[in-house]
């Protein structure tokens, strides 16, 4: 498989105020073709962006030791610190080459979903850790569900379809690490194997490192590069099952750095949003004919799911 340029043309968060109908059915046409869109002009502050990135590579760069303090055995690595080489893509042998931290929803003790979903560590090495990771997990999941908005427009869904099935999901923000790879990784290694993502749908905020492609359908895999200051969004596993594959969850990968850059270390921040742990994904009457029959015709709450793909890629036994 060759790669070729980018396909990836920015859409302006703009047009979701001045003409939401557009925006909608761009956002739409960009995720049929390819399961990924860029948008531009997007509201969340840059300021706050460098807040929460700047307390991850403070984190990451403390000891090895004290960063595995923050690892919970069993867990799952749905929360705090997933070590280096732990995670694999699913079907894969080899380890991706990262390493990240997890932030989630903030649950009282009493809540429903307080002992399913677990509760955040917080970093007390890093002055501020709380504030910086929380503000920017609130701000990416208002956006998705702006973001969720435009999808059941396109879908010609009511607007508001999404909210109250997303509103205590189970949603992550990733601190994501690759380390500079001084020394030639494994033979088949790669900093994130060839993977589609579970969850609803994914926010990316922008990496100062290339890497990350995506394989079309014809077979290609294109570079994502968006420009400074834009967001990826790509569909994940739950959306494409519940819109009986209509909107597709594209493979992607983010590949090892040419040997000129092998020496920088590579961040990124993808925010996963998640349906709430008990919806239950049933396909929707408008993704299935005559021409698209129903590839998932049994039911399947997302809890369920999110554990079955867990143990698929290494982080539940």
């Amino acid at each position: 498989m060759t790669t070729t340029v980018s396909r990836f043309e920015p859409i302006s968060c703009k047009l979701w105020k001045q003409d939401p109908k557009a925006f909608a059915e761009r956002l739409g046409q960009s995720f049929r073709e390819t399961g990924f869109a860029v948008l531009s002009d997007h509201p969340i502050d840059q300021s706050m962006i460098d807040t929460g990135v700047g307390a991850g590579k403070k984190f990451f760069a403390l000891p090895d030791e004290t960063k595995r303090s923050y690892f919970i055995p069993g867990g799952g690595g749905q929360r705090a610190y997933t070590p280096f080489a732990t995670e694999v893509a699913k079907g894969a042998k080899a380890k991706d080459l990262k390493e990240f931290w997890h932030v989630a929803r903030e649950l009282p003790r009493d809540h429903k979903y307080a002992d399913l979903m677990g509760a955040n560590l917080y970093v007390k090495e890093v002055p501020g850790w709380k504030e910086a990771t929380n503000a920017m997990f609130s701000a990416l999941d208002q956006f998705g569900l702006d973001i969720l908005e435009a999808i059941a427009m396109h879908l010609k869904l009511p607007p508001d379809f999404f909210n109250d099935k997303v509103q205590e999901g189970n949603s992550i923000l990733r601190l994501l690490h690759y380390p500079p790879q001084i020394e030639p990784p494994p033979e088949g290694s790669v900093r994130a194997g060839a993977h589609e993502d579970i969850n609803v749908i994914t926010l990316l905020l922008g990496a100062e490192e290339g890497g990350l492609e995506v394989l079309h359908r014809d077979g290609q895999w294109l570079p994502v590069n968006p420009p400074p200051g834009s967001l990826v969004v790509n569909i994940g596993d739950m959306l494409q099952r519940l819109t009986n594959d209509v909107l597709p969850s594209t493979t992607h990968r983010v590949v090892n750095p040419k040997p000129e850059r092998s020496r920088f270390p590579r961040y990124s921040t993808p925010f996963f949003l998640h349906f709430n742990p008990d919806y239950e994904i049933t396909t929707l009457p408008g993704a299935i004919s005559a021409e698209r029959p129903n590839k998932y015709p049994e039911p399947l709450k997302a809890q369920d799911f999110l554990e079955i793909r867990l143990r698929e890629i290494g982080l539940r036994m």
